[in-house]
């Protein structure tokens, strides 16, 4: 698939990111794709790809731009490594809630003028934080995203979470799929219940599924990646978008 290293102006600076599509001529419907974690890598570089020839054009931003170069992380080490750890959240901890809406802001308006964009409506998904963030956008951008998934991404509606997507379920206009990780503390039980509870009071369109794998199934270079877990996510994806944001 065609890939293009673009650099789009946000609020704060600089954010380098590629776009991804289908084709070298045309126009589709958007996908931000939010990585996790670990950030950009060459992993969801060919996630990005993938996704573009479902027949997207996806923007996969560096969402740790404010922080410099793309960060660098082995992900086996960061689960051994206490010191590689506590680089990795400090880097997540960095990320506020306003840095999210605003960036998910410049990209919209970055995507609005691409020519391989068509529509204005378009579609998340993210993987770990990026499952968060992917939910957060939707609630804050109504009536731009049309279609949000949320692959084992954590704290989706945790009690003492004043920025909880659960609390921005009255807002969310658009279809949500949200796959949990089997035994996750990030997301456990009752956050489930929780979140369910939200878009079903609301009336959001979702399915909250739990896969019988761990936190980190779909992303391939995860020490917890799971091949039967990915196949599954990667049909619930086509699934999702083939309904709520046809190409």
């Amino acid at each position: 698939m065609p890939r293009t290293n673009v650099i789009l102006p946000t609020d704060d600076g600089l954010c380098p990111a590629t776009v991804h599509s289908p084709g070298s001529s045309g126009s589709w419907p958007a996908v931000i794709l939010y990585p996790d974690a670990g950030g950009v890598r060459e992993t969801f570089l060919t996630m990005a790809g993938r996704l573009a020839g479902l027949g997207y054009t996806v923007l996969l931003p560096n969402v740790y731009y404010r922080m410099g170069a793309y960060p660098s992380f082995d992900l086996a080490a960061v689960f051994d490594d206490p010191a590689e750890r506590q680089r990795l959240m400090s880097l997540v901890q960095s990320l506020t809630t306003d840095m999210i809406v605003s960036d998910a802001g410049a990209f919209l308006e970055f995507l609005a003028a691409r020519p391989e964009v068509s529509g204005t409506r378009v579609g998340t998904t993210g993987y770990c934080m990026g499952g968060r963030i992917s939910l957060i956008v939707a609630g804050h951008y109504p009536d731009r995203i049309a279609a949000a998934a949320s692959f084992h991404g954590g704290r989706l509606a945790a009690v003492d979470d004043p920025d909880s997507p659960a609390l921005l379920a009255d807002r969310i206009r658009a279809t949500i799929y949200v796959a949990a990780a089997a035994n996750d503390p990030s997301f456990p039980p009752e956050q489930h219940h929780r979140l369910e509870q939200a878009l079903t009071t609301a009336g959001v369109t979702h399915t909250i599924q739990a896969y019988p794998a761990a936190h980190g199934f779909a992303v391939p270079d995860n020490p917890t990646y799971d091949q039967t877990a990915d196949q599954q996510h990667w049909t619930a994806l086509t699934n999702l978008y083939a309904t709520a944001l046809p190409s």
